[in-house]
């Protein structure tokens, strides 16, 4: 029998072969083809063979899972901000290439979460914290870019918050054609973007 949850929320256990992973997987999947909204836990439940009332055994709600996997996609791409601001090593502007590469990264190892993340409007709390979330990640990349201008590695001319915005519109337009296992692998794709990005087109 499937344990319910602890009363101070912890983790649900799952039934042999849909533990709380598989139901996460199956939902990120459900949401992106279907859209949130229209995406019901009855037909969750349907999808991995559950009854409608059998599914809040293992998760507490559909809001719980949009969060979840929001979560995951923001939290990816935080640690690579993170990971850059800390370090020392180099200057801004490598610091800034790193972020570019990284994210590739991490958009093809969370490729259905972030294509989620990038579909959010702000329809309930739990997008517009999301929403929030990649305000506060554009600002911080638009600070990198400032200290590349700053230090002499970046033209000035361009607004940080709009260089920000094109580099990650850049990198997140991979979930609209990218698809793992297809003709392009991820570091040829990290190293193509992060070279258009920085070194341009321009043969000369």
């Amino acid at each position: 029998m499937t344990e319910p949850a602890s009363e101070n929320g912890g983790a649900r256990r799952g039934r042999p072969g849909h533990d709380q992973e598989t139901v996460l997987r199956r939902a990120v999947e459900l949401f992106n083809q279907r859209g949130y909204d229209g995406t019901s836990m009855g037909d969750l439940a349907r999808e991995l063979g559950f009854s409608k009332s059998a599914i809040y055994h293992h998760v507490p709600s559909k809001s719980h899972l949009l969060e979840q996997a929001l979560d995951e996609a923001l939290d990816g791409l935080t640690a690579v901000i993170v990971a850059a601001e800390q370090n020392d090593a180099v200057g801004a502007y490598e610091r800034l290439r790193q972020v570019i590469r990284q994210s590739v990264e991490v958009l093809v190892a969370h490729q259905p979460a972030v294509t989620l993340l990038l579909r959010v409007r702000g329809n309930s709390d739990v997008e517009l914290a999301a929403l929030r979330r990649r305000r506060e990640l554009d600002a911080r990349l638009a600070a990198l870019v400032q200290a590349a201008v700053a230090e002499g590695s970046l033209r000035e001319d361009v607004a940080p918050d709009l260089v920000s915005r094109l580099l990650f519109g850049m990198v997140n337009s991979l979930v609209e054609w990218y698809r793992p296992g297809g003709p392009v692998d991820a570091e040829t794709v990290s190293t193509a973007i992060t070279t258009i990005a920085f070194d341009g087109l321009h043969a000369g």
